[in-house]
C-alpha cells in the first residue's frame, strides 16, 4: 500500500514535533519586566530584573539582518519598544504587538520620504501550520516580525504584560 508523500511527511513532522516537547525543559515561571532580542544571535531573554528566566531561538524578518528602516522592507527593527497589546485575532498563532515605530524609527523613514511601517509583533507560527514549528528557525522568515513556536508564545503570553519593555538590538 503506497502512502502519499504528503501524509509520510506530516506524520515525520508529528513524530519529531512530540519527540522535541518531550524533551523541553520546565516550564518558566514568574513574570517577566523585560524582553531583550538578540538578532546577529536569533535569541529572545526573558528577564526579572537582571535574572534571567527563558531564552528562546528566533525567526527573524526575510529582508536581512539590517535594522529596518521602512514599510515593506522585510527586515525587523531595532530599538527599545514596549508590548502593546496581547492580539489573539491575529494571523498567527497569538501575537504580542510592539510600540513599533518608535520616534526614531519615524524620523529614520522621514528623512527617506517612506512610511516606516507597522504591525510588529513577537508570535507563534502561522494559523493551522503550528506542526511545522520544529523548521521555525531554520530560515528568516517573517515580514519583520520575531518568531518562535506556538508552545513558546503560549508561555512568553503569560509571562509579560502589556508595558513590558523590549529591547531589539543587532
Amino acid at each position: 500500500m503506497a502512502v502519499s508523500p504528503l501524509k509520510f511527511l506530516t506524520v515525520i513532522a508529528l513524530m519529531v514535533t512530540l519527540g522535541l516537547s518531550a524533551c523541553s525543559g520546565p516550564v518558566p515561571t514568574g513574570k517577566a519586566d523585560r524582553i531583550i532580542i538578540e538578532k546577529s544571535d536569533h535569541r529572545m531573554g526573558l528577564y526579572q530584573g537582571d535574572r534571567l528566566l527563558v531564552t528562546y531561538t528566533v525567526a527573524l524578518g526575510k529582508g536581512g539582518p539590517e535594522a529596518k528602516t521602512r514599510e515593506g522592507d522585510g527586515r525587523t527593527p531595532e530599538g527599545r519598544y514596549m508590548i502593546t497589546e496581547h492580539k489573539e485575532d491575529s494571523a498567527f498563532h497569538r501575537a504580542l504587538r510592539l510600540s513599533y515605530p518608535n520616534a526614531e524609527d519615524k524620523e529614520r523613514a522621514a528623512k527617506l520620504g517612506l512610511p516606516a511601517g507597522g504591525d510588529i509583533m513577537i508570535h507563534g507560527m502561522r494559523n493551522g501550520l503550528g506542526f511545522l514549528g520544529f523548521m521555525n528557525t531554520w530560515v528568516d522568515w517573517t515580514d519583520g516580525c520575531i518568531a518562535v513556536t506556538n508552545g513558546e508564545i503560549d508561555e512568553i503570553w503569560s509571562m509579560v504584560d502589556n508595558g513590558t519593555v523590549v529591547d531589539i538590538m543587532h
